[in-house]
Protein backbone atom coordinates (compact mmCIF):
# COMPACT_ATOMS: atom_id res chain seq x y z
CA UNK A 1 0.00 0.00 0.00
CA UNK A 2 1.33 3.92 -0.84
CA UNK A 3 1.23 4.43 3.43
CA UNK A 4 3.63 1.67 3.80
CA UNK A 5 6.07 2.87 1.30
CA UNK A 6 5.90 6.47 2.42
CA UNK A 7 6.66 5.21 6.05
CA UNK A 8 9.55 3.67 5.13
CA UNK A 9 10.49 6.93 2.84
CA UNK A 10 9.75 8.88 6.46
CA UNK A 11 12.16 6.11 8.22
CA UNK A 12 14.80 6.48 5.44
CA UNK A 13 14.40 10.40 5.84
CA UNK A 14 14.83 10.18 9.86
CA UNK A 15 18.09 7.61 9.44
CA UNK A 16 19.78 10.29 6.97
CA UNK A 17 19.12 13.11 8.99
CA UNK A 18 22.78 13.99 9.16
CA UNK A 19 23.42 14.23 5.19
CA UNK A 20 23.39 18.00 3.63
CA UNK A 21 22.09 16.60 0.14
CA UNK A 22 18.88 14.60 1.37
CA UNK A 23 15.08 15.78 0.94
CA UNK A 24 14.43 18.39 4.21
CA UNK A 25 13.30 15.18 6.34
CA UNK A 26 10.25 17.83 8.07
CA UNK A 27 8.97 18.29 5.25
CA UNK A 28 8.86 14.66 4.26
CA UNK A 29 7.32 13.49 7.19
CA UNK A 30 4.82 15.79 7.05
CA UNK A 31 4.17 14.82 3.55
CA UNK A 32 4.20 11.41 4.57
CA UNK A 33 1.69 12.19 7.37
CA UNK A 34 -0.60 14.15 4.60
CA UNK A 35 -0.26 10.62 2.54
CA UNK A 36 -1.53 8.27 5.26
CA UNK A 37 -4.23 10.78 6.36
CA UNK A 38 -5.21 10.59 2.65
CA UNK A 39 -5.02 6.74 2.47
CA UNK A 40 -7.38 6.67 5.89
CA UNK A 41 -9.76 8.57 4.14
CA UNK A 42 -9.77 6.38 1.18
CA UNK A 43 -9.60 3.75 3.72
CA UNK A 44 -12.87 4.49 5.66
CA UNK A 45 -14.77 5.24 2.63
CA UNK A 46 -13.98 1.79 1.21
CA UNK A 47 -14.98 0.50 4.41
CA UNK A 48 -18.29 2.36 4.57
CA UNK A 49 -19.01 1.07 1.02
CA UNK A 50 -18.41 -2.74 2.10
CA UNK A 51 -20.50 -1.97 5.33
CA UNK A 52 -23.03 -0.83 3.52
CA UNK A 53 -23.28 -3.76 0.81
CA UNK A 54 -23.34 -6.09 4.16
CA UNK A 55 -26.12 -4.22 5.83
CA UNK A 56 -27.91 -4.34 2.35
CA UNK A 57 -26.92 -8.37 2.60
CA UNK A 58 -28.46 -8.94 5.48
CA UNK A 59 -32.23 -6.74 4.49
CA UNK A 60 -32.01 -9.40 1.22
CA UNK A 61 -31.40 -12.49 3.45
CA UNK A 62 -34.54 -10.82 5.78
CA UNK A 63 -36.40 -10.46 2.23
CA UNK A 64 -36.07 -13.72 0.54
CA UNK A 65 -36.77 -15.72 4.14
CA UNK A 66 -39.95 -13.66 4.29
CA UNK A 67 -40.77 -14.36 0.60
CA UNK A 68 -39.69 -18.26 1.05
CA UNK A 69 -41.82 -18.29 3.85
CA UNK A 70 -44.82 -16.61 2.37
CA UNK A 71 -44.49 -19.10 -0.89
CA UNK A 72 -44.61 -21.82 1.10
CA UNK A 73 -47.66 -20.70 3.30
CA UNK A 74 -49.69 -19.50 -0.25
CA UNK A 75 -48.58 -22.81 -1.77
CA UNK A 76 -50.14 -24.95 1.70
CA UNK A 77 -53.12 -22.78 1.66
CA UNK A 78 -53.95 -23.87 -1.97
CA UNK A 79 -53.75 -27.23 -1.15
CA UNK A 80 -56.31 -26.75 2.09
CA UNK A 81 -58.65 -25.09 -0.26
CA UNK A 82 -58.37 -27.86 -3.14
CA UNK A 83 -58.78 -30.46 -0.16
CA UNK A 84 -62.14 -28.61 0.89
CA UNK A 85 -63.42 -28.37 -2.52
CA UNK A 86 -63.31 -24.51 -2.89
CA UNK A 87 -61.47 -24.83 -6.12
CA UNK A 88 -60.11 -27.36 -8.41
CA UNK A 89 -57.57 -29.81 -7.48
CA UNK A 90 -55.67 -29.52 -10.63
CA UNK A 91 -55.70 -26.45 -11.14
CA UNK A 92 -54.52 -25.97 -7.41
CA UNK A 93 -51.90 -28.13 -7.91
CA UNK A 94 -50.61 -26.25 -11.13
CA UNK A 95 -50.56 -22.92 -8.32
CA UNK A 96 -49.46 -24.68 -5.51
CA UNK A 97 -46.39 -26.16 -7.83
CA UNK A 98 -45.47 -22.55 -9.17
CA UNK A 99 -45.20 -21.25 -5.32
CA UNK A 100 -42.79 -24.32 -4.36
CA UNK A 101 -40.37 -22.78 -7.25
CA UNK A 102 -40.56 -19.06 -5.97
CA UNK A 103 -39.91 -20.80 -2.41
CA UNK A 104 -36.93 -22.24 -4.02
CA UNK A 105 -35.69 -19.39 -6.33
CA UNK A 106 -36.24 -17.22 -3.15
CA UNK A 107 -34.58 -20.01 -0.48
CA UNK A 108 -31.92 -19.59 -3.30
CA UNK A 109 -31.16 -16.39 -3.43
CA UNK A 110 -31.40 -16.01 0.92
CA UNK A 111 -28.57 -18.87 0.96
CA UNK A 112 -26.46 -16.71 -2.04
CA UNK A 113 -27.08 -13.14 0.12
CA UNK A 114 -25.77 -15.20 3.16
CA UNK A 115 -22.72 -16.20 1.69
CA UNK A 116 -22.35 -12.34 0.09
CA UNK A 117 -22.84 -11.22 3.64
CA UNK A 118 -20.50 -13.80 4.83
CA UNK A 119 -17.39 -12.09 2.80
CA UNK A 120 -18.29 -8.77 3.30
CA UNK A 121 -18.03 -8.88 7.14
CA UNK A 122 -14.83 -10.59 6.22
CA UNK A 123 -13.57 -7.94 4.26
CA UNK A 124 -14.96 -5.26 6.87
CA UNK A 125 -12.95 -7.15 9.71
CA UNK A 126 -10.14 -6.86 7.31
CA UNK A 127 -10.06 -3.50 6.48
CA UNK A 128 -11.14 -2.21 9.88
CA UNK A 129 -7.72 -3.44 10.83
CA UNK A 130 -6.26 -1.64 8.22
CA UNK A 131 -7.99 1.37 9.59
CA UNK A 132 -6.66 0.73 12.71
CA UNK A 133 -3.15 0.69 11.48
CA UNK A 134 -3.70 3.41 9.65
CA UNK A 135 -4.62 5.70 12.40
CA UNK A 136 -1.68 4.08 14.59
CA UNK A 137 0.54 5.02 11.92
CA UNK A 138 -0.78 8.43 12.05
CA UNK A 139 -0.54 8.78 15.07
CA UNK A 140 2.98 7.63 15.57
CA UNK A 141 4.58 10.29 13.02
CA UNK A 142 2.89 12.90 14.58
CA UNK A 143 4.51 12.47 17.44
CA UNK A 144 7.81 11.41 15.85
CA UNK A 145 7.39 14.87 13.63
CA UNK A 146 7.45 16.53 16.97
CA UNK A 147 10.65 14.65 17.88
CA UNK A 148 11.66 15.90 15.12
CA UNK A 149 11.12 19.52 15.12
CA UNK A 150 12.83 19.35 18.50
CA UNK A 151 15.98 17.83 17.33
CA UNK A 152 16.45 19.82 14.03
CA UNK A 153 16.14 23.14 16.09
CA UNK A 154 18.82 21.52 18.32
CA UNK A 155 20.90 20.52 15.12
CA UNK A 156 20.42 24.40 13.51
CA UNK A 157 21.51 25.82 16.76
CA UNK A 158 24.56 23.38 17.47
CA UNK A 159 25.36 24.06 13.39
CA UNK A 160 24.94 27.79 13.72
CA UNK A 161 27.20 28.04 17.44
CA UNK A 162 29.57 25.27 15.78
CA UNK A 163 29.68 27.82 12.18
CA UNK A 164 30.53 30.79 14.62
CA UNK A 165 33.40 29.27 16.78
CA UNK A 166 34.89 28.23 12.96
CA UNK A 167 34.62 31.72 11.71
CA UNK A 168 36.39 32.77 14.72
CA UNK A 169 39.22 30.38 15.18
CA UNK A 170 39.61 31.00 10.61
CA UNK A 171 39.90 34.67 11.13
CA UNK A 172 42.41 34.53 13.18
CA UNK A 173 41.04 36.34 16.06
CA UNK A 174 41.94 33.75 18.84
CA UNK A 175 45.53 34.30 17.55
CA UNK A 176 45.00 38.13 17.46
CA UNK A 177 43.83 38.20 21.04
CA UNK A 178 46.54 35.55 22.10
CA UNK A 179 48.87 38.43 20.44
CA UNK A 180 46.96 41.15 22.35
CA UNK A 181 48.17 39.26 25.61
CA UNK A 182 51.84 39.18 24.77
CA UNK A 183 51.98 42.92 23.56
CA UNK A 184 50.36 43.86 27.05
CA UNK A 185 52.68 41.71 28.56
CA UNK A 186 55.38 43.69 27.04
CA UNK A 187 54.33 46.75 27.38
CA UNK A 188 53.78 45.94 31.09
CA UNK A 189 57.93 45.13 30.85
CA UNK A 190 58.77 47.95 29.31
CA UNK A 191 56.86 50.33 32.04
CA UNK A 192 58.41 48.23 34.83
CA UNK A 193 62.08 49.00 33.30
CA UNK A 194 61.90 52.38 32.89
CA UNK A 195 60.46 52.84 36.33
CA UNK A 196 63.85 51.07 37.63
CA UNK A 197 66.00 53.70 35.07
CA UNK A 198 64.39 56.34 36.97
CA UNK A 199 64.92 54.86 40.19
CA UNK A 200 68.05 54.78 39.49
CA UNK A 201 69.27 57.66 37.72
CA UNK A 202 67.61 59.48 40.71
CA UNK A 203 69.63 57.81 42.98
CA UNK A 204 72.73 58.46 40.96
CA UNK A 205 71.64 62.12 40.79
CA UNK A 206 70.98 62.14 44.92
CA UNK A 207 74.52 60.79 45.50
CA UNK A 208 76.02 63.65 43.15
CA UNK A 209 74.52 66.24 44.68
CA UNK A 210 75.28 65.16 48.05
CA UNK A 211 78.92 64.72 47.02
CA UNK A 212 78.37 68.17 45.71
CA UNK A 213 77.42 70.26 48.80
CA UNK A 214 79.76 68.03 50.71
CA UNK A 215 82.63 69.60 48.43
CA UNK A 216 81.14 73.39 48.62
CA UNK A 217 80.97 72.87 52.59
CA UNK A 218 84.68 72.02 52.86
CA UNK A 219 85.56 75.27 50.38
CA UNK A 220 83.69 77.22 52.31
CA UNK A 221 85.37 76.27 55.56
CA UNK A 222 88.77 76.56 53.98
CA UNK A 223 87.51 79.99 52.96
CA UNK A 224 86.68 81.42 55.53
CA UNK A 225 89.85 79.72 57.27
CA UNK A 226 91.99 82.13 54.84
CA UNK A 227 90.00 85.37 55.09
CA UNK A 228 90.67 84.85 58.90
CA UNK A 229 94.69 84.80 58.24
CA UNK A 230 94.89 87.31 55.93
CA UNK A 231 92.34 89.71 58.04
CA UNK A 232 89.69 89.68 55.74
CA UNK A 233 86.02 90.53 57.25
CA UNK A 234 83.10 89.59 55.93
CA UNK A 235 79.94 91.14 55.24
CA UNK A 236 78.84 90.86 58.54
CA UNK A 237 81.96 92.85 59.90
CA UNK A 238 81.32 96.14 58.69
Amino acid sequence: MKFLRRIFKIGQAEVHHAIDNMEDPIKMTEQGIRDMKDDLDTALEALAQVKAMSIRAKNEIEEYNAKTEDYNEKAMLLLKKAQKGDMDSTEADRLATEALIKKEENAANKDRAIADKEKFDQNVVQMEANVQTIKQNISKWENELKILRSRVKVADATKSLNQQMARIDSNGTIALLERMKEKVSQEEALAEAYGDIANSSKSIDDEINKAVNVNQTKAFSELEKLKEQLGISGPSDN
